[in-house]
């Protein structure tokens, strides 16, 4: 199969339209803008709608009505412009809709930079929305996984009727490799009986919303969903693990961040020191049970991320007491730099001892 050379914001929209996406509803932001500009371009060509709104709250309830109507539809931004949507997000949730959200991070907080950054973790995995609510959020550390993940996200959003959030930094949007754009697994998907298409004079109408005045009817769809997201976590939980069998020191990282801590451990082990990886493909559902699998020899985990340390909670409970948790994280824009995590790895097991 033919590999092309592509931008990461322009691979996400061509996997997208493979994908099955029909609409997009957006507003610009950088690092993100060329997810816009490459649909306005090419998804009018395969019959698709492109459509730039006024604002990104605009953008959002956008895509919950083309969502509630049956359609395929995505919208994207960056940090300041996820947040604006939050609101939306819940809605869709609520309502049971799918949908497939992009959000390739900058700095923050506030408006921050234009740099790469991880620091949405919270957002995006605790709900940056009001309820309890989830949604699948994925973690691609390169354009190729992030082009696979794009083609099959909205076949995961139908099968469970619920928002899919891919989650990158600006630096996967930004820049450029290799990519074949691969045969999607195949899932069987439910018919779409709920959609608002009109009811052709053959059954009552359907009704879609967030809104449950009744207590007892909103506790009802709270359990549904619960028992919805026991689901997603039983099925759709992905992660690498690398070089963890021996290890004892293992790094757990994702997105880019992932592909440094990666070359660190190699450095380590160079040099004697036996290190590992788990890299997390979903932040939610976020893979505890890897940890499960780790062996004796290991006497520390360390978080690396774009962050002042958000996914090292998750970590933490992962541990759960059974080693200890370290964290090198750089912020407002900054990269970890491989040689600073090798560092920080051996003065962490130093003062583990």
């Amino acid at each position: 199969m033919e590999k092309v050379l592509m931008k990461g914001n322009e691979a996400i929209g061509a996997a997208a339209i493979r994908g099955g996406c029909a609409y997009f509803f957006g507003y610009p932001i950088t690092p993100q803008n060329e997810i816009p500009e490459y649909m306005s371009r090419e998804l009018p060509k395969v019959g698709g709608v492109f459509l730039q709104a006024e604002s990104e709250v605009a953008a959002i309830n956008m895509v919950y009505g083309a969502a509630g109507a049956g359609a395929r539809v995505m919208t994207s931004s960056s940090s300041p412009g996820i947040s604006l949507k939050q609101e939306g997000i819940s809605y869709i949730a609520g309502a049971e809709l799918p949908c497939v959200i992009v959000n390739m991070m900058r700095g923050g907080p506030g408006l921050g930079g234009i740099q790469p950054g991880q620091a949405d973790y919270f957002q995006a995995t605790r709900g940056g929305g009001n309820g309890d609510y989830r949604h699948i959020v994925y973690a691609p550390a390169s354009i190729q996984e992030t082009v696979d993940i794009m083609m099959e996200a909205f076949d995961t959003a139908d099968l469970y009727r619920v928002p899919v959030l891919v989650l990158g930094d600006g630096m996967i949007g930004q820049m450029m490799e290799p990519v074949e754009f691969r045969e999607p697994r195949k899932r069987s998907l439910p018919s779409k009986e709920w959609t608002t298409t009109g009811t052709g004079g053959s059954r009552s109408p359907n009704i879609i919303s967030s809104l449950r005045l009744d207590p007892v009817q909103l506790e009802e769809l709270n359990k549904r969903l619960h028992a919805k997201y026991a689901e997603i976590e039983k099925n759709e939980t992905r992660w690498e693990s690398y070089k963890t069998e021996d290890a004892e020191i293992v790094f757990v990282s994702y997105g880019t961040s992932s592909r440094i801590a990666r070359n660190a451990l190699e450095i380590l082990r160079a040099d004697g020191v036996k290190a590992g990886l788990i890299r997390p493909v979903t932040l939610w559902p976020f893979p505890f049970v890897a940890f499960d699998e780790l062996g004796t020899s290991v006497r520390a985990l360390m978080s690396v991320e774009m962050s002042m340390g958000q996914m090292v909670d998750d970590v933490r409970i992962a541990s759960n007491g059974r080693w200890p948790v370290g964290l090198h994280g750089r912020t407002g824009g900054m990269v970890p730099v491989q040689h600073d995590v090798v560092e920080a790895a051996r003065t962490f097991l130093r003062e583990v001892k």
